[in-house]
């Protein structure tokens, strides 16, 4: 979603809040801006269009002054355009604002104001800010900011700056991220860490209701009442260079070839192999009450709902718990009951996504056991819930997750363990789990190797379009995934199915324009698969089978193989879903496509 930055201090600012922005740009946009307070006024620059089209317009001015706000904007109220990218102004141009979320009641707010005689420019809700700051501000821009907030109704992540406190800038949260940092280089305002982590690794994240004031040498965080809230730093585990591309031609490319390391980084430190158990810190403070859980429920949105999915097997059947998968954006909306032994499991690369993290505070409002497994050290849901697991993945910056879902599934398979350890799991039952999962990096480091296979593949394929990606029990989901990504990188349509469910209607669409990528390994439902793929034989649909190594059975049944080293069917699926990933990122380059930046899509979904 939208991408901020304020900073006060005496570094060249437009320097530093264009590389800000160029960081933020896998959040998705579609125009950006930035105002500079500079002899007693705002100066202000914003375009419709990409963040270098920003730069070049900034080299045909002169700006110097502090404080500065930059933004990137994806469009929710209001066509992308000069008028309505970011920053907003009140009516005297000496207020400006920044915003990522969304005013629920801004029409009402806009009407009211309009009435008082103020004057609005532009088609968003966020214009309604500036106004109410503008009217009122006395003589504490914090004050006005906090009345301000004290309206709005929905969802908001904002930083303001203003011509009478050329000193300070205010930021503000309720369900967006903001975070702040300040030290040696000045005062900063972002609203993701990958912003500002080039000037400091020690992050300030604020809470829902929480109003901070930042100037070059310090920072004071209030709530909604002017009273003081103590923070702590968190010192982020990443770098710079981490967030770069380091020769690759997109993010996403890299963030696969990162899998290895990110599913190594995920276990490393947390596997017991002698006693076929698990070490979960993040779990200790729950360990008890988890004892006793009679059900779970895992909640998540997009790639990591599937990944919940995955969970849902690898839990029922490893640990015997009964599990529940869903979509948090539906959960949120469900009137259900809450057993007293239920625990609640929320999925989120980020932590920020904004259902999953409703439906976190709706479980807790009902006194329920609530978990996080998320990538992002400090974010929402991390903090929010009473106990959970880092991916320790690393920052992903390619808007279609990779490397964040085959660390997902690797913390799953390390909950499952754990969980079944404590129940009726047997020492070599655990043991030999864990030593397959110790096996998958150098797995998927020889499925990498086969990039010119697949790219081959690729360009065979790549005129289609329409697309069935088909599986079975714990590949299921990963046929879900396979198909989210040619979706969402290369606009082809595809659908991801449960083999068994071919007969109950898609099969009617199969013939020789719509080729099936089936999941066909040597596992338990391997002769179903068989047998769902001669269906579509049958009807000339044109198939890609994944098979296991050495799997010589279903060459002449399928039009073209790919295949993966054997391992523990429960682990299949991230060795799986790794062809399926290469597959759609060179599918959606050879048409031309931008991997790292679909159309429409944003890496962290913070409004609903």
């Amino acid at each position: 979603m939208c991408g901020i930055i304020g900073y006060v201090g005496q570094k060249n600012n437009t320097e530093l809040g264009i590389k800000a922005l160029k960081r933020l740009e896998y959040r998705g946009y579609d125009s950006a801006g930035m105002a500079i307070v500079e002899n007693e006024k705002i100066s202000s620059v914003k375009i419709s269009g990409k963040v270098n089209q920003l730069k070049e317009s900034l080299k045909k001015t002169d700006f110097s002054g502090t404080p500065c706000l930059f933004h990137s904007r994806w469009a929710t109220h209001g066509k992308p355009t000069e008028e309505n990218a970011h920053p907003q102004f009140d009516c005297s141009g000496r207020v400006a604002v920044v915003h990522n979320g969304i005013i629920e009641n801004y029409r009402k707010l806009k009407e009211k104001l309009i009435d008082e005689g103020h004057e609005f420019t532009s088609e968003t809700d966020t214009e309604v800010i500036a106004h109410l700051i503008e009217k009122f501000y006395e003589e504490d821009l914090t004050e006005a900011v906090r009345k301000t907030v004290s309206l709005l109704q929905g969802a908001y992540g904002l930083a303001v700056i203003s011509v009478e406190a050329p000193e300070k800038i205010v930021a503000a949260r309720m369900s967006s991220p903001v975070v702040i940092s300040v030290n040696e280089s000045g005062g900063f305002v972002a609203s993701d860490p990958a912003a500002i982590v080039e000037h400091s690794q020690k992050m300030v994240f604020l809470e829902d209701g929480e109003i901070a004031t930042v100037t070059e040498d310090g920072f004071e965080v209030t709530d909604m009442e002017n009273i003081s809230q103590s923070k702590k730093e968190v010192e982020i585990d990443w770098d710079l260079e981490e967030a770069q591309k380091s020769g690759h031609p997109h993010f996403m490319m890299k963030e696969m070839t990162e899998q290895p390391k990110s599913i190594k980084n995920s276990f490393r430190g947390r596997i017991l192999m002698k006693e076929g158990d698990v070490k979960l810190g993040g779990l200790d403070e729950v360990v008890e009450k988890l004892k006793s859980i009679e059900k779970l429920t895992i909640l998540a949105c997009g790639t990591s709902s599937y990944a919940g999915l995955v969970g849902k097997y690898l839990i029922e059947e490893i640990s015997e718990i009964p599990v529940e998968a869903g979509l948090a954006s539906e959960f949120r909306y469900r009137k259900r009951p809450y057993g007293e032994k239920e625990a609640f499991l929320f999925v989120s690369q980020s932590g920020e996504t904004a259902d999953t993290l409703e439906a976190l505070k709706k479980t807790k409002k009902k006194g329920a056991l609530t978990l996080g497994i998320v990538n992002v050290v400090g974010s929402s849901i991390a903090r929010e819930t009473d106990a959970g697991i880092y991916n320790h993945a690393g920052p992903e910056i390619g808007v279609a997750s990779s490397k964040a879902f085959a660390s997902q599934l690797s913390v799953l398979t390390l909950l499952a363990v754990y969980l079944g350890r404590q129940r009726n799991l047997s020492v070599n039952e655990g043991r030999e789990i864990l030593k397959n999962l110790s096996g998958v990096p150098d797995s998927v480091e020889k499925i990498l190797q086969k990039k010119e296979e697949i790219k081959k593949l690729a360009e065979k394929y790549k005129d289609f379009e329409h697309f069935l990606f088909m599986g079975r029990r714990y590949n299921y989901p990963t046929a879900l995934e396979g198909a989210l990504k040619l979706k969402e990188i290369s606009y082809i349509h595809a659908e991801g199915y449960s083999a068994a469910e071919m007969k109950h209607g898609p099969i009617a669409l199969i013939d020789e324009n719509f080729p099936t990528f089936a999941i066909c390994l040597k596992d338990s439902v391997y002769d179903k698969m068989i047998s769902n793929v001669e269906e579509i034989k049958a009807r000339e649909g044109p198939i890609i089978a994944l098979k296991t190594e050495g799997d010589e059975e279903i060459e002449g049944v399928v039009d073209d193989t790919l295949s993966i080293p054997k391992i523990h069917e429960s682990l299949s699926p991230i060795l799986a879903v790794v062809p399926l990933q290469l597959f759609a990122y060179y599918v959606a380059v050879k048409k031309g496509h931008d991997p790292d930046k679909p159309e429409g899509l944003a890496k962290c979904v913070t409004v609903t």
